[in-house]
């Protein structure tokens, strides 16, 4: 088997996409323990732990995959890859709240850090398509949308931070309220070996990353799909696998803030692959070939958000099969989404 992706065939491409995936599932595992740890240790919290280094930690293969399809050309492949992903996170927590018996898992996990995330989230999204319907001003070859997207990532992290330290507003406590420990580690921690760990699987990530761009460009190729269809759900779904896998361990150990901040703070990291993309692609800006799809999937996504925010404002305690109406409003409006996009691909 030849490393050089511009001799693999489609056998080869999806046993290479479908081994990545394997490893950035595997990687995703390591990380909950550690982070919980971190969380505790470092007094900075789940839900900003879910945010500034799971968040970007495990939307590493993302970034990998989106901005070497931009440097190669792919910019559909690049922009489908960032925004399929947010829409296969956002649907992963409904998977997190079967996990999580207890009660409705955005009733345990609402804290004014996971709605402000969601709001940034929408936010970002927005100034996404306002980038894609603008005249296309660019510096060099860059947008000048996508340095207003990164101000505004920035703006709303230490927003975020400052919602941690000083809340104005807190939610109403319940026996199903999920409160976070607030003792630290009793034993002995390592904390400079954590890091080191968290830095060695981010990169055995990135490489999975890699293999997953270059294997999704060849079956986009060979099989006759759209990049559209290939990024927003083949890519996309391998590379936020390590969300998937967060989610689910966090939510069985009962860290549901970390469950939904990793969730929620990685969609907006996401919206920043559009920002490195945009920097990779040499043919002008990335905004301008987001075609009609893609538009649908970035609205799919503020839609899916918004659905997120309801469920932790109205904080069901409990639904039909252990999720709220806001799980089964995402799993119907996904999976319509992506019946739709292969309808119309």
């Amino acid at each position: 088997m030849t490393l050089d992706p511009a001799n693999w065939s489609l056998t080869t491409s999806i046993i290479l996409l479908c081994t990545a995936a394997t490893v950035i599932g595997v990687c995703g595992v390591k990380l909950t323990r550690r982070a919980e740890i971190l969380a505790q240790c470092t007094g900075m919290g789940q839900a900003i732990m879910g945010t500034l280094f799971l968040g970007m930690i495990t939307s590493v293969a993302g970034v990998i995959t989106s901005i070497n399809a931009a440097w190669q050309g792919a910019g559909e492949l690049a922009v489908s890859n960032a925004i399929g992903g947010i829409a296969a996170q956002t649907t992963f927590l409904v998977f997190a709240d079967i996990v999580y018996r207890r009660a409705n898992l955005e009733h345990a996990a609402a804290s004014e850090q996971n709605l402000f995330q969601t709001v940034l989230v929408m936010l970002m999204l927005g100034l996404a398509i306002l980038a894609s319907a603008g005249p296309g001003y660019t510096i060099g070859h860059v947008d000048l949308f996508s340095p207003l997207l990164l101000a505004a990532y920035i703006g709303g992290v230490r927003l975020l931070s400052a919602a941690g330290d000083y809340p104005m507003w807190q939610p109403r406590q319940t026996a199903l309220t999920q409160r976070e420990p607030t003792e630290r580690e009793s034993a002995p921690v390592d904390l400079r070996q954590l890091w080191l760990t968290f830095a060695a699987l981010a990169m055995v990530v990135a490489a999975a990353g890699w293999v997953t761009s270059h294997a999704g460009i060849v079956i986009a190729r060979e099989s006759g799909l759209s990049q559209t269809i290939v990024g927003s759900l083949f890519t996309a779904v391998a590379t936020s696998l390590p969300e998937l896998v967060i989610a689910l361990t966090a939510a069985r150990r009962g860290a549901v803030t970390l469950a939904v901040g990793n969730i929620i703070g990685g969609n907006s990291f996401d919206v920043l692959f559009l920002v490195g993309s945009d920097v990779a692609f040499r043919q002008g800006s990335i905004y301008t070939t987001i075609n009609q799809q893609q538009t649908f999937w970035l609205a799919m996504n503020i839609v899916l958000s918004a659905i997120i925010m309801m469920g932790l404002l109205r904080r069901q305690a409990h639904g039909s099969g252990n999720i709220g109406f806001e799980g089964i409003a995402v799993l119907a409006c996904y999976f319509s989404g992506v019946a739709l996009l292969f309808w119309g691909g």
